[in-house]
């Protein structure tokens, strides 16, 4: 089996961008790939995509090119991206293709999402309690996870205070202007413990990658990163998750646990070995509790680690380095692929003033969405 190394990478800026589609900014993100590792579409053998809202992933060859590849949508809420990365991970290290290319993209409008509990085998009484509206789903989960651990909620407004701090320092990130945590705990409550500013907004926003197997890397970039880890999974019996309609008494973990492990299993590289981390944070109290699913630290550390500046750009673990959900927005599609994109940036040395000191060599990524789904990988240089 092959190893798979990402060669190119492209993205057009998240945030709000007035009469540009989804589409057109995807194929924007895809030519910036190409161009990033000097090859054209009809060079590729398989595509992978997936949108929410903008429209089929594989339509975008009418303007890429009708090559003929085969190009296989996909669609798995806020883990379309990692699922489509992942699955490209497979093509390659299978043998079955050398290069290929995989987009995520995504134009929402604006407000909350508007999900048919009816989707997801849920009676139309769980919406009409409000649950579907997955800020109240958030402030419940977090004030468990808070009473359970210990933490004091004050941490939650740092978390987002640092997202902005980062995002001011990333040309691509949608929220560029820094809110101090005073000013993000005052903010409108939306469903306690979590403020407006604790929460990322739906958004625009496209990524793509180019994948090739690794001993073939070096004849594109003189940079690549190489993808060591890739790991997807659901939620089990007794996990309580997005779209949950009611708890077990028995608990079980979350599926960001079996994740993050079994990727970090397949790259046979530990957590505390990670130079720099992307982790899902729809809100703030999502990066409090990933960083502990995913084994970056303990449960019930996060409080003085991020205390102490150890998750900010200049610590020894740097999390959500371009702003992360809360200052890039969430296109679904693309949200997964962004936090590669970032981590490629940063092993690279490529990522200007939101770079992480000292040489970083392995970042991580996670990513998770309803109904309880999460994708991880692990990448080094």
């Amino acid at each position: 089996m092959s190893g798979v190394a990402i060669v190119g990478i492209g993205m057009h800026r998240f945030g709000r961008t007035e009469g540009v589609s989804g589409r057109a900014q995807a194929v924007h993100a895809a030519r910036e790939a190409l161009r990033d590792c000097g090859l054209r579409f009809s060079d590729m053998q398989f595509g992978f995509g997936g949108s929410h809202s903008a429209g089929d992933a594989d339509t975008l060859v009418s303007e890429l090119g009708l090559t003929g590849l085969p190009f296989i949508n996909v669609a798995n809420g806020c883990a379309t991206g990692g699922s489509a990365l992942i699955a490209a991970d497979s093509a390659i290290r299978s043998g079955q293709h050398d290069v290929g290319i995989v987009i995520g993209f995504d134009k929402h409008p604006r407000g909350a999402f508007n999900t048919d509990p009816a989707e997801h085998g849920i009676g139309a009484w769980y919406g009409e309690t409000g649950l579907m509206v997955t800020t109240q789903f958030f402030g419940l989960k977090i004030q468990r996870y808070l009473h359970e651990h210990g933490i004091a909620p004050g941490v939650l407004a740092t978390i987002a205070e640092k997202a902005f701090r980062n995002g001011a320092r990333n040309p691509m990130s949608w929220r560029r202007k820094e809110i101090d945590a005073a000013q993000i705990a005052a903010a409108p409550m939306i469903s306690h413990p979590l403020t407006q500013y604790m929460y990322c907004s739906p958004a625009e926003g496209a990524v793509a990658l180019v994948l090739c197997r690794a001993d073939r890397a070096r004849e594109y970039t003189e940079h690549p990163v190489f993808l060591q880890g890739a790991a997807f999974r659901s939620r089990r019996y007794g996990s309580f998750e997005v779209f949950s309609p009611w708890t077990a008494a028995e608990r079980a973990d979350s599926p960001t646990v079996e994740a993050s492990a079994a990727a970090f299993a397949a790259s046979g590289i530990a957590p505390s070995e990670v130079d720099v981390a992307q982790i899902q944070d729809t809100e703030s109290g999502a990066e409090l509790m990933h960083m502990a699913e995913t084994g970056l630290c303990a449960h019930g550390e996060q409080e003085e680690l991020i205390a102490s500046g150890a998750t900010a750009i200049e610590g020894t673990l740097p999390v959500n380095t371009d702003g992360g959900c809360l200052a890039n927005g969430e296109p679904i599609g693309a949200s997964g692929l962004r936090q590669v994109y970032e981590n490629v940036l940063q092993l690279r040395g490529d990522a200007g003033e939101h770079q992480v000191p000292g040489d970083p060599r392995v970042g991580f990524t996670h990513v998770y969405g309803a109904p309880g789904i999460s994708a991880c990988t692990v990448l080094t240089r």
